[in-house]
């Protein structure tokens, strides 16, 4: 017997139904299923979305760092319906308007001779590709990937990622070998970042070459600033300690801005902060704010070259969908037509000056750093020791700190969220000066709050 979809109907679907149906029959990600997600959103706008019983929560983080243009932007979600009206889908192997629009848009923001664009349905594919055209076009296998990254969740960009998440799924590729971050905050040497080889940038990746072999080496991949992993800023003349080894040894260089590119630091693309050039850059979320799943792999001379004679050994039903490139055309365009960039500049100088006004009244914030609207706050128990709050890779009661101090956010009605011992900021690009005063006067409630814990001793 055929089975019988139940008819349509809209009064049936609570927010009560919503959560129970989600729990039933959607896998969520990174989660124990089983559970009921924390919410049910019924409706969103700019920088707020709406619970569903009814409450306005501040999204301080532009939900997974993403939707840089807010929620529903008009201009935004127009410019979906015309394209739609137009074209849903044509196969990637045509040409269409919306593509090369896109790729020509992005050519002309780019640094450097990166101007040549693989879409994709986001990040992890964009890292996947990136990782495998540097293998073909220099004939060898390893890539070398930081500890504290995180590239995305498909088998390769996994295995790329330092992230303890790579243990439980993408550990059993070959090839990838790592090196340390530029944690100037906690120097893994112990040293002075002026003189930590890792923060150098340069001395600490040439040591792990010499063991490595680096004629055996294709790829060098790094978060141009690293996010999800502690939004780790790396100090000046480092990016451009990597681009010399790498040139030197015939490496291609890949930054990784799934996060930090499109707007998110105040620059098209962090790594124009330092003014270099790699020969990958890797993005998606703020390339089109999420609306569509989207992302991209741009490449210079070096790539062309090699693309036009010989075959590229990529490529995805959904590469370069038709809606997704239209919905990134009309991101940049509102981007640039409505200054966000200079927002971003502005509300993040705010934001900065907040922050460490904060430091200076609570011992639990040992580090504040971030460009633009890309921020994190280390919390730790004894400023002098930099014993952090909650251990790496918390687990149980060990987590309970950072746990509490989101959801102290959610009661107060801002959504935070936190990786180990780092709260992490990174509200919508478009956001007021009068809502970041707001969302300031909420975040020094929440930290004066686990400040004083601290120091009652309420957070072992």
């Amino acid at each position: 017997m055929t089975a019988v979809l139940p008819e349509a109907t809209t009064d049936v679907w609570t927010p009560e139904r919503i959560l129970e149906s989600d729990r039933r029959y959607v896998i969520r990600s990174w989660s124990q299923q089983g559970k009921p997600a924390q919410a049910v959103v019924t409706d969103a706008s700019g920088s707020w979305f709406t619970t569903g019983d009814g409450r306005r929560i501040l999204d301080f983080q532009s939900q997974l760092v993403n939707m840089n243009l807010g929620h529903q932007h008009p201009k935004l979600v127009e410019a979906i319906q015309q394209a739609v009206a137009e074209m849903a889908y044509i196969g990637p192997g045509f040409a269409a308007r919306a593509r090369s629009e896109l790729g020509e848009m992005i050519a002309e923001i780019a640094p450097g001779d990166l101007d040549f664009s693989f879409f994709t349905t986001g990040g992890a594919e964009a890292n996947e590709n990136a990782i495998r055209l540097a293998q073909h076009i220099t004939g060898r296998q390893k890539v070398m990937a930081r500890y504290r990254s995180y590239h995305g969740a498909t088998l390769g960009a996994l295995a790329a990622t330092g992230d303890p998440r790579h243990n439980n799924g993408g550990a059993n590729v070959p090839g990838i070998v790592r090196f340390h971050d530029p944690y100037t905050y906690r120097t893994p040497s112990g040293l002075p970042p002026e003189q930590d080889p890792a923060c150098l940038g340069a001395p600490h990746l040439e040591e792990i070459l010499q063991y490595e072999d680096p004629s055996s080496v294709a790829a060098i991949i790094i978060e141009s600033i690293t996010g999800t992993n502690g939004l780790l800023v790396p100090p000046d003349g480092y990016l451009q300690s990597l681009r010399d080894v790498a040139d030197k040894y015939g490496i291609m260089l890949i930054a990784d801005e799934v996060m930090a590119g499109f707007g998110r630091t105040g620059e098209w693309f962090a790594i124009d902060h330092w003014n270099v050039v790699p020969d990958i850059i890797t993005s998606a979320k703020g390339l089109n704010s999420g609306y569509i799943p989207l992302g991209a792999m741009i490449v210079g001379d070096r790539s062309r070259e090699w693309l036009e004679s010989n075959k590229f050994w990529g490529g995805q039903t959904y590469a370069g969908h038709p809606l997704a490139c239209a919905s990134g055309v009309a991101s940049l365009r509102i981007m640039q037509e409505e200054g966000v960039l200079e927002n971003v500049r502005e509300r993040g100088a705010q934001l900065d000056r907040a922050l460490r006004a904060m430091q200076e009244r609570y011992p639990i914030i040992g580090d504040v750093r971030g460009k633009g609207l890309f921020y994190g706050i280390e919390l730790v128990r004894d400023r002098a020791t930099k014993e952090p709050l909650v251990p790496f890779n918390p687990a149980g009661t060990a987590a309970k700190p950072m746990q509490q101090i989101v959801a102290d956010g959610w009661a107060k009605g801002i959504y935070l969220s936190a990786n180990n011992n780092v709260l992490r900021l990174t509200p919508p690009l478009v956001i007021t000066e009068e809502e970041l005063d707001l969302a300031i006067a909420m975040l020094d409630e929440i930290i004066g709050a686990a400040d004083s814990r601290l120091q009652r001793g309420e957070t072992e």
